[in-house]
């Protein structure tokens, strides 16, 4: 792991007067540069090959006397691969920018753990060694984290012989490297049924459902928190509800529009839906839940100050289910940006918006703590 007081050294070398946000061009990138514009930094996006032009044609920024007039990215690199950001000489571009990177999912994904924690020598906003607690089946995951948090999160079947209700199956799709390969399952002959003809479709792979986990389904509504927590306030709740969120997902939100009749008709190949996320929307929780929310937020804080030190710094997601009976459960943490902040884009959300009294998104509260922290002289403070 590269220490905090090797990036603070190379902070030094940086002119915090033309600090650019930099961020991977996937996931939450419209997002953070859209929040950096709004806050008065300059913009860069790292790109791929062959999906650039959302960021380098469609949203690259025009602007007038320094002023942006449309659009949110002003500079963008582009290598044949993601993880190309990490040779030496593109680190070194980055820095000669002044750029303060923002991880995100796609980041961690395509560049790889281990090359965050050891060899990215680029100041980033956040947590580096909280990402790899998103990592399932690790010793110290975040599901070993809410334990110690003492936070409810759906109860784990320790083998598929003791499936005696609805479960959900939990391990990667093995195609496409950001999804789920997800499946529900109410008995062992169903678990064996599914996972073989997810298997024979090239869904699923025997290794990864050796590995997966299996718990109980929790029958609810889901509620993705997009928190905030900053460092450095002095005055007011350090602990933020910015926005709220639900997903999309194909192939299942295609399943639960058909009536009972047609599903039944489906063949194998369309019988078992997929869960890969393809968009988000926006939502808000009845106000008697509000308290709860904000507790679950607090006793995460805590334990990541405790167990992954200095804990975590900016944006963090809960991603809730709330059963009948109004109890949240933790099924997922993102200790970084969440995948649905998009929806803030521009119009903030309700939450962020009635706190701080004008458009609040998550991009958007990155980059004024960012500000913020210059303008207090102590960014080496929020970044890791």
């Amino acid at each position: 792991m590269i220490e905090r007081k090797e990036i603070i050294e190379v902070l030094s070398d940086y002119d915090l007067s033309q600090i650019t946000i930099g961020v991977l061009a996937s996931h939450s990138a419209l997002d953070v540069c859209d929040g950096a514009v709004e806050e008065g930094f300059m913009t860069h996006a790292v790109c791929e090959k062959g999906r650039e032009r959302t960021y380098t044609e469609y949203f690259r920024a025009q602007r007038q006397d320094g002023k942006p007039i449309r659009g949110i990215v002003d500079s963008a690199d582009v290598y044949t691969k993601f993880n190309e950001i990490l040779k030496p000489e593109n680190q070194e571009k980055l820095r000669d920018k002044n750029i303060i990177f923002i991880p995100n999912r796609s980041f961690t994904s395509y560049c790889g753990i281990d090359d965050i924690e050891d060899n990215f020598r680029v100041p980033m906003f956040g947590s580096r060694n909280l990402l790899r607690s998103e990592e399932r089946g690790i010793e110290r995951d975040y599901y070993w984290l809410l334990d110690k948090a003492g936070l409810p999160y759906p109860e784990k079947i320790e083998k598929p012989e003791d499936i005696d209700c609805l479960v959900m199956v939990k391990l990667p799709h093995a195609v496409k490297k950001l999804e789920r390969g997800f499946f529900t399952a109410s008995s062992y002959d169903e678990f064996k049924q599914k996972s073989e003809a997810l298997m024979e479709q090239g869904v699923i792979t025997q290794e990864a459902l050796s590995g997966a986990r299996i718990e109980r389904y929790i029958i609810g509504p889901v509620f993705n928190l997009d928190m905030f927590y900053s460092p450095i306030e002095e005055k007011m709740s350090r602990i933020e509800l910015l926005g709220i969120d639900w997903r999309f997902e194909t192939s299942l939100d295609g399943h639960v529009r058909l009536p009972a009749p047609q599903q039944m008709t489906l063949n194998e190949c369309q019988l078992t839906p997929e869960y890969t996320v393809c968009g988000h929307n926006s939502a808000t929780l009845r106000e008697s839940l509000l308290e709860d929310a904000f507790e679950l937020a607090e006793k995460y804080v805590k334990a990541t100050q405790k167990y992954y030190k200095p804990g975590i710094i900016g944006p963090f997601c809960l991603q809730t289910c709330v059963d009948k009976d109004l109890n949240f459960y933790v099924y997922d943490v993102a200790p970084r940006v969440g995948g649905g902040t998009n929806v803030h884009v521009s119009v903030g959300h309700p939450y962020g918006n009635t706190l701080w009294r004008k458009p609040m998104s998550t991009g958007r509260r990155v980059a004024m703590e960012i500000r913020r922290a210059i303008e207090e002289e102590r960014v080496e403070e929020i970044v890791t």
